[in-house]
């Protein structure tokens, strides 16, 4: 039997959208096209010698898109993928045309012209949920994967779309499901001589189930790095080189440089990667007192980013007496790596250096010197804790506060227990069951989705 492309119908479920699902302005624009009329519209618009309704299927063939009076618009490639063998789980079709914003948009603009409607951000992906070809872990895997700055942040997205998280997580919610089920049965049948699990047995079966989801939050810290990144501030008294380093971590001028103390009354803001890790890295105005109108509002706008800072260099010249360039303590929550720059002009950090904020580093902007001493130091403080690398799986914040939840509840549900509440105990494992679900998506909402998917790009 050949596969074949299912002819639309009056009930033929969702309507038909269409996207541009590449970046417009390179070589090929692909155009993807979902839904019940996908193949329909792209053949009145596309025109070959071959049917894209006919085998073989999920290969491109070369066409002419035309526009509403029959003159070309572009030459371009098409191909039909019949669900559920495709992205979304149902009909499919996609134009490869060339990648200038015009072409792309006038062959969108055809086949809306033909009742297809624009898709909406992440549209696609949820249909692929919503269809059964993911779970929500590995849908928001694929806003994770494009999103990447990092080859670690890429590593751990594609284990998630592998499922590797998903199944985790299913494993502890089948957990949840037996001991609801155990608690339950005790409320149906409580005169009946059925087999239930000893008290002892039963209290172990919560520990290990608590224990389970104490795992997945382990690496929460990882996730939230990989995914969101970190906010580190270079901060310091005036001409210190705070603006070299800058340059020296970027690998390029993106700061402009002068002997002249004050030369940054902004702050610049950059992205980095040190040591696998996504890094905003913030240049700030030097803090000195000035009456300078414009530096004064620079260093203002300094102590305000010193302040929403998550790890902040305070950078000092290491040929002066670090009391003469102190940190003044803006903030005592946030962790301060004390960086003494210039090394080519002094050997040793200022020895007057307080012990708080640990062994100052010794730096050179100029030649790259003490480096590697501290992207050392800005790791440890990244992750709190010895990194052997990508781990297996790491929560998002969103599935943390879910976990969280679960945790509390799991608590509430083995102290009832205990007390013989059972009746209490089975609707709060009922709600645990929940929490979790709603990180995979087995129990969702349309407002979960939304939220969810509200984070996509159009075209995904």
């Amino acid at each position: 039997m050949h596969e074949s492309v299912p002819q639309p119908t009056a009930s033929a479920g969702p309507d038909t959208i269409a996207a541009v699902a590449t970046a417009l302005g390179g070589a090929v624009a692909v155009i993807r096209v979902s839904g019940p009329e996908a193949v329909v519209a792209v053949q009145r618009v596309w025109r070959s010698r071959t049917s894209l309704d006919r085998p073989p299927f999920r290969q491109l063939r070369l066409g002419r898109v035309l526009d509403a009076s029959g003159r070309p618009l572009d030459q371009a490639l098409a191909a039909a993928f019949p669900g559920p063998s495709s992205y979304t789980g149902e009909l499919m079709a996609e134009v490869h045309c060339h990648g200038g914003p015009l072409t792309a948009r006038l062959v969108l603009l055809e086949l809306f012209r033909h009742g297809v409607r624009p898709a909406e951000p992440g549209e696609f992906t949820r249909r692929a949920f919503l269809n059964g070809k993911m779970d929500l872990t590995q849908a928001e895997a694929v806003a994770d994967l494009i999103e990447a700055q990092t080859e670690m942040a890429l590593r751990l997205a594609n284990r998630q779309l592998e499922g590797r998280l998903g199944r985790a997580v299913d494993a502890l919610y089948d957990d949840l499901l037996f001991l609801a089920g155990e608690v339950e049965a005790r409320l149906d049948f409580p005169d009946e001589d059925l087999d239930f699990l000893p008290p002892a047995e039963l209290d172990d079966r919560f520990a290990r189930t608590g224990a389970a989801v104490e795992r997945l939050l382990a690496d929460r810290r990882e996730g939230e790095v990989l995914r969101r990144g970190i906010r580190l501030v270079l901060a310091g008294p005036t001409n210190v080189g705070k603006s070299s380093l800058l340059n020296a971590i970027l690998g390029w001028d993106r700061a402009i440089v002068t002997q002249v103390p004050g030369t940054t009354r902004d702050t610049l803001e950059e992205l980095a990667h040190i040591r696998g890790v996504p890094v905003r890295l913030i240049d700030t105005a030097g803090v000195r007192e000035t009456l300078d109108l414009v530096e004064k509002t620079g260093v203002e706008r300094s102590v305000e980013t010193i302040r929403r800072a998550e790890i902040l260099l305070w950078v000092i010249d290491a040929t002066r007496p670090y009391a003469d360039q102190a940190y003044p303590g803006f903030t005592r929550r946030t962790p301060v790596v004390l960086v003494a720059n210039k090394s080519d002009l002094a050997p040793a950090a200022p020895a007057d250096t307080p012990p708080e904020f640990g062994k100052p580093v010794l730096t050179c902007a100029l030649t790259g010197d003490g480096f590697e001493e501290l992207f050392d130091r800005i790791e440890q403080v990244v992750w709190e804790r010895p990194h052997a690398g990508v781990p297996e799986t790491a929560v998002s914040v969103r599935h943390a506060a879910l976990l969280d939840h679960t945790v509390e509840l799991l608590a509430d549900a083995r102290r009832q227990c205990a007390e013989g509440a059972w009746e209490n105990a089975a609707v709060t494992l009922r709600a645990a069951v929940n929490e979790t679900g709603r990180i995979t998506g087995r129990c969702y909402s349309d407002d979960l989705l939304d939220s969810v998917f509200a984070r996509f790009c159009i075209g995904k």
